[in-house]
């Protein structure tokens, strides 16, 4: 079944020079910081974790909007937490196959993995042509064109800024989030 979603791949730059330099059980507790991190703020913006890569993971969100929000808070709060590490992040927008239920299979995954690898620390890419809706707070900047291994010609890229206004994605209208009493 194809399905239309955003993608967005994360990534720690610097981790594997981190680990040699201050040894796995250092590298260990950044992870371990960085992964409580990546789940509390899906959980507040409303996107899901697809998969763990490492010093890494791969988002999905069906609001565009929503994982903009994700990625730059992320990338605002992580600044601290994982130290002196950065984040970079890669987006794109799309359908894709949903394969066995569980996984993504298509072109705006693999965009979203090669912006992210061509990505410096602190930068969060997108597409130009795939840019829908910002989120408030949000700023584009052209990043200028750059050319992706595995996709002809070169896309033109913004690199996204800014503090996405807080408005989270939880929904507490369902029944079994109220009190018997309330």
């Amino acid at each position: 079944m194809r399905v239309p979603r955003t993608f967005a791949f994360v990534d720690l730059s610097g981790f594997t020079n981190y680990t040699a330099a201050f040894g796995d059980d250092a590298a260990g507790r950044i992870l371990s910081a960085f992964r409580s991190l990546v789940r509390e703020i899906a959980s507040e913006r409303g996107v899901r974790i697809a998969k763990w890569l490492g010093d890494g993971c791969m988002i999905v969100s069906v609001d565009q909007a929503n994982c903009i929000s994700f990625a730059l808070e992320l990338e605002n709060r992580s600044a601290e937490v994982c130290a002196p590490l950065s984040l970079r992040v890669g987006i794109a927008t799309g359908y894709a196959l949903l394969f066995e239920g569980d996984d993504y299979i298509g072109s705006a995954v693999n965009m979203a993995s090669r912006l992210c690898d061509i990505a410096g620390p602190f930068d969060v890419l997108l597409p130009t042509m795939q840019l829908e809706r910002m989120p408030e707070g949000v700023t584009a900047t052209p990043h200028g064109s750059v050319e992706l291994r595995g996709f002809p010609g070169s896309i033109e890229v913004v690199e996204l800024g800014g503090t996405p206004v807080s408005s989270y994605s939880n929904d507490t209208s369902e029944l079994w989030t109220r009190t018997p009493f309330g």
